[in-house]
């Protein structure tokens, strides 16, 4: 019977059973294995002639004399018939009614492209079974095994090639899709865009700071495509989606058996972004664990796949981008001292919408135009009164918040009034930024506001005693954080350091509290 080791490629395990076969047929006898030597054991990737407990087996070569000796002769040999050295197949060979010696047993070493590969073994019951193989035909039959190993080594190559350009192929055409232009002309946006321009020629890693929702992955976008890497793959890894337990293998890969459930060879993000760009975005979420395997890529541009003991050398441009306060992380024991240095080489700080100005009006123009498309809509506009409105909001949520509100009044103004105008005219009311904030959209009814005209603080104002103010601050930094996580209540939670029942009755408290103040808290 031929078997091969759980978890291999149809093809592969067709090659592998191939070279059985034609060993058996070179060489009859009662088993034979091909043995591959990872590290300092040798581990089955096929047999032919034992039992599947052996396919379980890994034979560490300091513990098996036999195997070691094999591997350090030149041509392979045949053991004497009352060598001492123990049979690593003794009771391990199928379809016998009993557990059953080996009694003869010879081998040879195996070498694919000048480098020790592993060994091929063969075993039989009967102690005169290679008495009439030659020196000359074991040496046969190594060329051939070895011929079909580099074969099979080279179409996995191909294979990993074909499945790489791929991947590749995948990110480029995701990165053109998504591609959005840095719109404005505020100081702030001058001053990121002369930046940008400057670190861009260079492969300086750089670290964007800035807020949720400030556009940091267009800021990457633009980096990479004003980059000698242009041409090249930009990857992007969503650090925050990561469990700990995947984050190894999708940013390093993994090699088939690494863990249990890896039936396959995986290749890592920084691997696909080899001679580009890969972007690490809320790089603040990755796990501690990873953050010392990803500071060890920085520092020497060495991939090692878990389960792999070969390194790879990849030439990636990183670029890193947070909403945390980092050095505070650092200070929590959240996020390594030296990893921080490492990604901030070139720190980018990308501006809150707030301090962009009419920054805001030419997004909204863009957003329209999206919207109107999307909608079939005719010359979807903004009236004065909305303008105003626009300009005056404070945007705690950013250009994400803005497309959001533009989307939704651009559906509700479209709604009211079709097609038949020559324009459909969005006003104060369709932009909702009163009852439509995210802190009443996550309870699912509208809060009454009662804000500050500065709308960031809230201050102690006259007419408002201590628990009014209290309560006001508290739904004021609840908003503010569920418009910074995108109406995410697990998230906002999160910063909160609460859990998320609790934040969410929290929520509903001030709901009551607000629509009936004499209600005691």
């Amino acid at each position: 019977m031929t078997t091969t080791l759980p978890g291999a490629s149809e093809t592969e395990e067709g090659r592998y059973q191939a070279l059985l076969t034609a060993a058996r047929d070179v060489v009859h006898c009662d088993a034979a294995a091909l043995l591959r030597l990872d590290g300092d054991a040798l581990t089955p990737v096929a047999i032919d002639g034992l039992s599947h407990e052996a396919l379980g087996r890994r034979f560490p070569v300091a513990a098996h004399p036999r195997l070691a000796r094999l591997l350090g002769t030149h041509g392979g040999l045949r053991f004497p018939r009352d060598c001492s050295m123990p049979d690593p197949y003794d009771g391990l060979v199928a379809g016998q009614p009993e557990l059953l010696a080996v009694h003869d047993c010879m081998g040879a070493p195996l070498f694919l492209r000048g480098k020790l590969w592993g060994l091929l073994t063969l075993d039989a019951l009967e102690p005169t079974a290679f008495d009439n193989v030659s020196p000359s035909q074991l040496q046969a039959l190594v060329r051939l095994v070895e011929t079909g190993l580099d074969a099979t080594d080279t179409i996995r190559q191909m294979e990993e090639r074909a499945a790489r350009e791929r991947a590749v192929a995948h990110a480029l055409n995701s990165g053109r899709m998504t591609t959005r232009n840095l719109l404005g002309t505020s100081p702030a946006m001058q001053r990121l865009r002369s930046e940008i321009d400057a670190v861009a020629v260079s492969d300086l890693t750089v670290l964007l700071l800035g807020e949720t929702g400030v556009g940091k992955d267009l800021v990457a976008q633009r980096l990479h495509a004003s980059s000698h890497r242009k041409d090249r793959p930009m990857v992007q890894v969503n650090c925050a989606a990561l469990p700990e337990t995947l984050a190894d293998s999708e940013l390093f890969g993994h090699k088939r058996g690494a863990f249990t459930g890896a039936v396959q060879d995986r290749t890592g993000k920084f691997e696909l972004a080899d001679g580009g760009t890969l972007f690490l975005d809320e790089i603040g979420e990755l796990p501690l664990s990873v953050q010392a395997k990803l500071l060890r890529v920085l520092q020497g541009g060495e991939v090692q796949r878990p389960g792999s003991d070969k390194t790879l050398t990849v030439d990636v441009r990183v670029i890193a981008a947070t909403n945390r306060d980092l050095p505070a992380a650092i200070a929590q024991g959240r996020f390594r001292a030296d990893l921080y240095h490492r990604l901030s080489v070139y720190p980018l700080v990308v501006p809150p919408l707030r301090e962009r100005g009419r920054d805001v009006l030419a997004l909204a123009g863009w957003f329209l135009e999206e919207n109107q498309h999307r909608l079939g809509a005719r010359n979807l506009r903004l009236s004065p009164a909305a303008k105003s409105v626009l300009l005056a909001h404070t945007w705690l949520g950013n250009v994400r918040e803005l497309e959001h509100v533009i989307s939704r009044a651009a559906l509700r103004a479209f709604s009211e009034q079709g097609r038949s105008g020559r324009w459909v005219a969005i006003e104060p009311t369709h932009l909702a930024l009163g009852s439509h904030s995210p802190l009443s959209v996550a309870l699912g009814s509208p809060i009454p506001r009662d804000e500050p005209k500065d709308g960031v603080q809230y201050r102690s104002l006259p007419g408002l005693t201590l628990r009014d103010a209290t309560q006001a601050f508290q739904r004021q930094w609840l908003e503010a954080a569920l418009s910074r996580h995108g109406g995410h209540v697990s998230n906002a939670a999160k910063e909160a350091g609460m859990d998320k029942s609790n934040f969410h009755r929290l929520l509903r408290r001030l709901v009551v509290l607000q629509s009936n103040p004499k209600m005691p808290p």
